[in-house]
């Protein structure tokens, strides 16, 4: 394989976002499900993967600059401590945090049980673990046919999962939806929003994110964010609601409308209401996952919020002049 820089067409001192967009433009544009009539197009868009394996991961990265893994992600071999064992099995790491096992039980055409009989056995193990078909093997799991065996376990995996960020109403989030989204691939699906999602919760979609040839194809993980409600606040499973009242309703006192997200509710406000006093209205708020009856949904808080005339009212100036001369009051007297 090139070199992942080459692939992606960066340079080596590029950052994360521009090896990122990058990828994304160049997978975009070389999609097999885009370029259905090139036969070579599945084989460009797995070489972009692979690249983006490499480089998109800063440990990955940094370990293929150090020249401790190849344009592949496979460790480069550098040699075996103290040799094989006469028998038995054992473990050793690797460079780059790469572990292989091996357990020996003769070689087919080995002089007996205990360990390896030539130069060829040990071909044989150095093809099982950097190409042929126990290369592949090791990639996906799975040990090489024979009496004499090597395995090895690889941290390096091809990525096909597409993360996505879908927003959604404060409604659709409380009532379930379906929603259609697009991918960055271009590939459109529907999607089912359940009742009671969460901000920041994900849906996963399987099988439906990006393929390479010799790997299963990658899921869709999509990430809820609920947008902001003209009039509702999200705090946990409550809801808060700022209620906007006028001067004499405050000091009167008054029955007014507040809306919930299953239809108004009369609410009573006592005489002599103070702006930013709340009141609760239980079981009017969102849905609490696994609950269910009267304690399977939080609260709406209702703030009140005096509103005055836009324009001067000078009944109103004169009368409050008058009630200020007759009942002087200091409500900021803790504040000295």
């Amino acid at each position: 394989m090139r070199d992942p820089y080459e692939v992606l067409g960066v340079q080596r001192g590029a950052t994360a976002a521009a090896i990122k967009s990058a990828y994304r433009k160049l997978a975009k544009k070389h999609h097999p499900d885009a370029n259905k009539g090139d036969p070579k197009a599945a084989e460009r868009f797995s070489e972009l993967n692979m690249a983006n394996e490499i480089l998109g991961d800063e440990d990955k990265r940094k370990q293929f600059d150090r020249g401790e893994i190849d344009a592949e992600g496979k460790p480069k071999f550098q040699g075996f401590e103290g040799g094989f064992p006469g028998g038995g099995g054992g473990r050793r790491a690797g460079p780059g945090g790469f572990e292989y096992s091996f357990r020996t039980g003769g070689h087919p055409g080995g002089p007996g049980a205990g360990g390896f009989a030539s130069g060829g056995a040990f071909e044989d193990i150095l093809k099982s673990m950097f190409g042929g078909q126990a290369g592949a093997a090791g990639m996906g799991g799975g040990p090489r046919g024979g009496a004499s065996t090597f395995e090895y376990d690889t941290p390096f995996a091809t990525d096909l999962d597409v993360a996505v960020t879908m927003t959604v109403a404060l409604e659709e989030a409380i009532n379930g939806a379906t929603r259609r989204v697009r991918l960055p691939t271009g590939k459109e699906l529907n999607v089912k929003i359940p009742a009671g999602v969460a901000a920041g919760q994900q849906i996963r979609l399987k099988g439906q994110g990006e393929t390479a040839p010799g790997h299963r194809p990658g899921d869709v993980l999509i990430t809820v964010n609920i947008a902001p409600h003209p009039y509702f606040k999200i705090d946990g499973n409550d809801l808060r609601l700022d209620l906007p009242v006028t001067l004499y309703e405050a000091v009167l006192g008054a029955k007014v409308r507040v809306p919930t997200l299953d239809g108004a509710v009369q609410l009573s406000i006592p005489k002599n209401t103070s702006s930013g006093r709340t009141f609760r209205l239980k079981g009017k708020g969102m849905p609490i996952k696994g609950a269910s009856g009267a304690d399977g949904f939080g609260d709406l808080y209702v703030t009140t919020r005096i509103v005055l005339p836009d324009a001067n009212d000078a009944e109103l100036e004169a009368l409050m002049e008058k009630w200020r001369d007759q009942h002087p009051m200091n409500p900021r007297k803790d504040f000295e």
